[in-house]
This record gives C-alpha cells, structure tokens and sequence, in this order.
C-alpha cells in the first residue's frame, strides 16, 4: 500500500504540470495565471488562425517527415547488416549509430551548427532534415534490431526451400514480418524529429522555422494562454501515434531490446 501511494503521488507530480497547462489555456486573460478568472475556447481559437504557428506546424510535420523516411531507410539497412553476423568493426560501427543517443544535443548541436554552416545549410530544409536524421537513427535502427531479434528466421528459410529467391523472401516475407516494427520506428523518428528544440535553435532561423522554435520566439516577447493552448493541441496529437506504437510494439523493449 505504501509502493503504491509513492507510485500515485509520483505520477500526480508528473501530472500535474499538465493539467495546469491544460486549465490555464482556457483563460480569458491575456497572461498566463493560474487558476484562471474565466473559462472560454478564445485561445484555440487564436492558435488555430495564427498563421506563424501553422506554418510552423506544417514545415515542422515536412521535416519530420523527410527526416523519418530518411532514417527508416537508412537504419533498416544498418540493422539488418548488423544483425546479419559477426564481423570485424561490427561492435564500433554499432556504438557510432546509437551514439548520438548519449551526447547531450547541446553539444551535437554545436557540431551541427559548424558543420553545416560551410555548406550553406544553415537555416534550410536540407539542413534540418540532415540534422534531424542524425538524432533519429539510432532510435530506427535500434528498434529495428529489437524486430529481427524477434523474428523467426525459419519463415524466410522455408521461402528459399520453396524455390524463393533471397530477394523475393525477403520483400514478401522478411519485411511484412517486420510492418509493426517500420511502422513503429517511423513514427517514433518522426516524433523525436517534430518535438526537437535545442538543434533547431543553433540552425533555423527565420526562413526554416519549426513549431518549438516557433514557440521559443514567442513566448520571448508574449505569454498568453496560447501557448498553454497550443501545448494542449501538440500533446494530444503527439499522444495518437504514441497508442498506435504501443498497440503495435511495446515501446520499453524496442528501445531497449
């Protein structure tokens, strides 16, 4: 009883931000307070006729879509090289991909910031994709080896018996075996991609804006319950592909399997 209290008063801390978002973004004010003086939708409202966060939104969902497929692509084939067998360089080449997932972004950033400034990447489409690939691969491609980890060989061994070609077992048995396993690690890419801020702030500017820098440049000069509002919207729809790839895979396993 007493784990249980601990677990309950741990998620109502965890919690508890949120629901503060959630209750200030129908103020009527136009400064964040809480508890709100006046209930109303006026905020939704505005979020959804402000042409800077929709716009935002639509290049933030562009982005993280190029850079998912990006990533889906390339890490497919990085898993199944480094599921395939043991070879030398096999254990380096593995902690180069899931390195990004240990270096603190600030810094990845930093690098980012001065390798793409050369190139003239700086505050493009391209250069956010690249960098947004850069930090969503390790995850695909760790998901990925969790998939071929769980998948049985035998299915594409009784296709080449049965005079398949190794092509052939692999696109018709091989990766529908794998479809929740893709379909998982796409949308996890694509929300690592479409929530990411400390990057984006070192390369994006004014001609690449995403919705967190959107957010950022905001909130430096307003702090209306638009933001809370606009918090709201961007939780609820982070949380649909969320349920989808937990229904599909169990999120804990993929990322560490």
């Amino acid at each position: 009883m007493c784990w249980r209290g601990l677990i309950a008063a741990l998620y109502a801390f965890l919690l508890a931000p949120l629901v503060v978002v959630l209750v200030v973004s129908f103020d009527t004010r136009p400064y964040l307070r809480f508890p709100p003086e006046h209930l109303s939708l006026g905020s939704y409202t505005a979020v959804l006729h402000n042409t800077a966060f929709l716009h935002a939104g639509l290049f933030s969902i562009l982005v993280g879509g190029a850079a998912a497929a990006v990533s889906l692509a390339v890490g497919t084939g990085a898993a199944f090289a480094l599921a395939d067998k043991a070879f030398p360089g096999r254990t380096a080449i593995q902690a180069m991909f899931f390195s990004p997932m240990v270096v603190p972004h600030i810094v990845l950033a930093v690098g980012l910031m001065m390798t793409l400034q050369p190139l003239g990447l700086l505050d493009t489409l391209s250069g956010l994709v690249i960098a947004h690939v850069g930090i969503t691969l390790p995850y695909v491609v760790r998901i990925v080896l969790s998939g071929l980890k769980n998948l049985d060989p035998a299915c594409e061994e009784a296709a080449r018996l049965h005079g398949a070609t190794p092509w052939q077992a692999f696109w018709r048995v091989t990766l529908p075996g794998l479809r929740t396993t893709l379909v998982a690690a796409g949308l996890i890419a694509f929300l690592f991609s479409f929530d990411e801020a400390v990057i984006v702030l070192f390369i994006a500017g004014h001609r690449a804006t995403t919705l967190p820098l959107a957010i950022y440049h905001y909130i430096q000069f307003k702090t209306d319950p638009q933001v809370a509002a606009l918090s709201v919207l961007v939780v609820l729809a982070s949380m649909i592909p969320v349920v989808i790839i937990e229904r599909g895979i169990n999120i804990r396993r993929a990322l560490t399997g």
